[in-house]
């Protein structure tokens, strides 16, 4: 994984985004480790789901959570690949021991 700072992506607001391969930091975000393993587990998801499905299952999933609890936030933290994100980057071993798709757990 690569790391970009930059001042454009991700949008304010947010630290870091990722877009296999590389994961672009909001210049003077602090970089954490566990921002660290957060934005890897987007990147298995990436991988796993050759990074264009990913985007699409992501949006789609975003709109209709946001349909059904009309708060971008919301829909924001309950999709199911920041829920695997949010949920596991404490977890130091968390990226080793990860089974293919472990996102879809948290999708229903």
């Amino acid at each position: 994984m690569r790391i970009v700072r930059n001042s454009i992506v991700p949008f304010k607001g947010f630290a870091a985004l990722t877009l296999w391969p590389f994961i672009f930091v909001r210049k003077g975000a602090k970089m954490s480790e566990e921002t660290l393993r957060h934005e890897q587990t987007h990147a298995c998801q990436q991988k796993e789901m050759l990074v264009v499905p990913f985007l699409l299952w992501y949006a789609i999933e975003w709109l209709v959570r946001f349909v059904i609890y009309r708060n971008a936030h919301k829909a924001y933290k309950t999709v199911g690949f920041e829920q695997e994100a949010y949920l596991n980057k404490h977890d130091t071993e968390y990226l080793q021991k990860r089974r293919h798709f472990a996102w879809m757990k948290y999708i229903f």
